[in-house]
């Protein structure tokens, strides 16, 4: 199997431990969004359809991650980036 090339990775927070996943390939934004994903809601399967086309070649990578960011934010997922960095001690 051919893995369709993703991009930029993305990588969420995914529990309020502060696990991040990041996700590499439109495969593995796939099986998350089938089988992991905390929600079923009109995004997450916007999201698994517009993947699947794009694994398919039918649709637009990009618009496959667009679908997946919505997603992740209507699951309660958080972009790493904007994770707050804990301030320093002072020493």
């Amino acid at each position: 199997m051919i893995e369709i090339n993703w991009g930029k990775p993305l990588s969420f927070v995914v529990s309020p431990e502060g696990d991040v996943q990041k996700f590499t390939t439109a495969e593995q934004a796939r099986y998350w969004l089938r089988k992991k994903w905390p929600v079923a809601d009109s995004a997450r399967d916007r999201a698994l359809h517009r993947v699947e086309a794009a694994m398919e070649c039918l649709a637009p990578v990009g618009a496959a991650r667009r679908a997946f960011i919505s997603a992740a934010k209507t699951a309660g997922f958080m972009p790493e980036n904007l994770m707050m960095q804990p301030e320093r001690e002072a020493a």
